[in-house]
């Protein structure tokens, strides 16, 4: 029997974490809550100026998925991070990318 990194039965699951993770409106929206903190759905739609239905569709697709925290305040929904693996996930991929790319620059001369 060969090791594997993660038991087959979930399997499903990091994959439909990753696809959740894969719509660049929703990583503009985890980027802000990790930058600022907590923060209402009307403060996330002037920070990205994305549509109030279309934000708060995507807060609610990453709540359901346990990546954010939901509370109310009067009429006001207050999102912030939850899972704390987040952070390290983007700052992984991201640095990867930043030196993929400086790479790129430094091999066609323009860095």
């Amino acid at each position: 029997m060969s090791a594997t990194l993660m038991p087959p039965r979930i399997l499903s699951d990091v994959a439909r974490r990753f696809r959740l993770l894969g719509e660049p409106v929703r990583l503009e929206l985890l980027n802000q809550l990790q930058v600022n903190g907590e923060m209402n759905v009307q403060r996330l739609v002037e920070l990205t100026g994305h549509g109030q239905a279309n934000v708060s569709k995507h807060l609610r697709l990453m709540e359901e998925e346990g990546l954010l925290s939901r509370r109310q305040d009067g009429l006001y929904a207050f999102y912030r991070l939850e899972d704390p693996s987040l952070a390290a996930l983007c700052m992984i991929v991201c640095g990867q990318l930043s030196v993929q790319t400086a790479l790129q620059d430094y091999q066609s001369g323009s860095g």
